[in-house]
């Protein structure tokens, strides 16, 4: 029986701050507004952590099949990895719970494998491999105490206009194509409900208003991309010069 308690005390700690098990567990205050919403935020960041680990692989399979990257921006996805990193390497510095920002750890790894994937495709396989060398030596540095806060603060600063004007990029790619090309339409609305959950997540947890700022105006672009999935949903994807030369010839 000790061991049970024990056992519902550590899992519970995962979810409530001492002083709210103290108030729900041992006062029995079950109807505590303040613990109330601390917990729920914590379970909905765990569970957008959990979320994570597959967010983006439906985009990386459906490149990967199609062996193509057409109609994804590379702005866009640089941007996505710029704007991801420093949210990691901001939160980690700033020592925020990792269910604040677990999230955003393996969304880092599925983006920089879309942005591997997009250079090996669009431009070369010597572009994808000199990438991903320079990006894992400088993310090793960034997380080292070699950095200052003050370096990864402004890079969360500028990482927010950036990361909403490459989404803004691929918002006019497929206005432009009339088409949403390789995009998945699951990838992109599993990031639009997560970003938005993160909104009140960051408020509750961090009250940071950088982190809060970063996903309001992500949530606002997926949800323009998401949108563009509709619009476009009967216009075919935009084919690659390669392939149009092959059937001028044939």
């Amino acid at each position: 029986m000790n061991a049970f308690v024990e056992l519902f005390h550590r899992m519970a700690l995962l979810v409530f701050t001492p002083k709210c098990y103290e108030v729900l567990f041992v006062d029995l205050d079950f109807f505590n507004g303040t613990c109330l919403k601390s917990a729920l935020s914590k379970g909905l960041g765990f569970g957008i952590v959990g979320g994570s680990l597959l967010v983006k692989l439906p985009q990386v399979l459906k490149v990967w099949n199609s062996k193509s990257a057409v109609g994804i921006s590379l702005i866009n996805v640089c941007m996505d990895l710029f704007a991801v990193t420093a949210n990691v390497v901001y939160s980690y510095s700033s020592q925020f719970p990792f269910s604040a920002w677990g999230d955003s750890l393996f969304i880092l790894f599925q983006t920089l494998l879309i942005v591997i994937l997009v250079l090996y495709y669009n431009i070369s396989k010597r572009a994808a491999s000199s990438f991903t060398f320079i990006y894992c030596s400088l993310l090793f540095l960034l997380v080292s105490d070699i950095v200052p806060n003050s370096f990864l603060w402004n890079a969360q600063f500028i990482s927010i206009p950036l990361m909403f004007f490459g989404k803004m990029a691929q918002c006019y790619v497929n206005f432009k194509n009339k088409s949403t090309g390789q995009l998945s339409m699951a990838t992109c609305l599993l990031l639009f409900l997560g970003s938005s959950v993160r909104v009140f997540t960051s408020i509750q947890e961090t009250g940071d208003s950088l982190l809060i700022w970063s996903f309001g105006l992500a949530s606002f672009a997926n949800f323009i991309i998401v949108t563009q999935f509709y619009c476009f949903k009967s216009g075919s994807p935009v084919k690659t010069k390669k392939r149009n030369k092959k059937n001028k010839r044939s």
